[in-house]
């Protein structure tokens, strides 16, 4: 892979990686805020209903954050854009579409359809 795209690869991560770690310093500072009191019972079950569903999204978030430090530990060590499984080459198409794959299009179509015939 050529130098500029890795540079592209790790400035669009880092980018990326800086704006999940302020949603998730957000959702910190508002979590700790004191609990509202809801008259209406209505009311606190929508709350807690937003609640829950912030915290799905920032449970989501932590998982990429991990997947972008991971790779752009392989940015580092020249492993970036290398599929797991066969070695080759993972297009440039696909990086750009999904820059933490690990695998080139056609190992992860053979994974998602084996893990569909054994119903996982």
């Amino acid at each position: 892979m050529k130098k500029q795209d890795l540079e592209f690869f790790k400035n669009l991560l880092t980018d990326r990686l800086a704006e999940l770690v302020s949603h998730a310093d957000g959702t910190v500072s508002g979590m700790t805020k004191p609990k509202e009191n809801f008259a209406d019972p209505t009311d606190r079950a929508s709350h807690e209903a937003e609640r829950s569903f912030e915290l799905r999204i920032r449970d989501r978030e932590h998982k990429l954050i991990k997947k972008i430090k991971k790779t752009l530990v392989r940015i580092e060590n020249g492993t970036f854009g290398r599929c797991d499984t066969c070695e080759e080459e993972i297009s440039i198409e696909r990086l750009k579409a999904r820059p933490v794959t690990t695998q080139c299009i056609d190992c992860k179509t053979r994974e998602e359809d084996m893990e569909k015939a054994l119903g996982i």
